[in-house]
């Protein structure tokens, strides 16, 4: 955790509020005070932003699919809303780009991408490359 004013705003201008020191989030831009911040390559978090920055999703992980499989066959697999939305979409248009499934379920690029990186685990989505563009397609 650190403290003080920066990035946002400048440290000669900071921003008090009701006598607390506000900045704000340099990935998301949510509010916070002085000692909620993490930093992380010297920019200043807020713990959901770190959280993600310390641990990106991983798609090609063979361990995470070793585990997927084993206890797909041992209990079945239960989406969350998110995975099974994507799933869907997928399904119903065969290839997708990322941001074009950002888009279209309304998520960010990264909650794409970590929904992906769990249904690539259990082998239900896969990548495809073509014509320079990465696409999500069924595995």
């Amino acid at each position: 955790m650190t403290g003080g004013c920066d990035p946002w705003p400048p440290p000669s201008r900071p921003l008090f509020q009701e006598g607390r020191c506000i900045m704000k989030c340099a990935c998301c831009g949510a509010s916070l005070e002085a000692g909620e911040s993490h930093e992380h390559d010297g920019k200043e978090l807020c713990e959901d932003c770190y959280i993600s920055a310390l641990n990106p999703p991983k798609a090609c992980d063979p361990w995470a699919v070793h585990l997927a499989k084993s206890d797909k066959g041992r209990s079945g697999v239960q989406l969350t809303r998110g995975q099974q939305q994507l799933y869907d979409l997928v399904k119903k248009q065969g290839m997708i780009s990322f941001p074009e499934a950002a888009s279209q379920l309304g998520l960010s690029e990264d909650e794409v991408r970590r929904e992906f990186a769990t249904l690539r685990h259990l082998e239900l989505l896969r990548a495809h490359q073509q014509h320079q563009q990465v696409l999500i397609a069924l595995f």
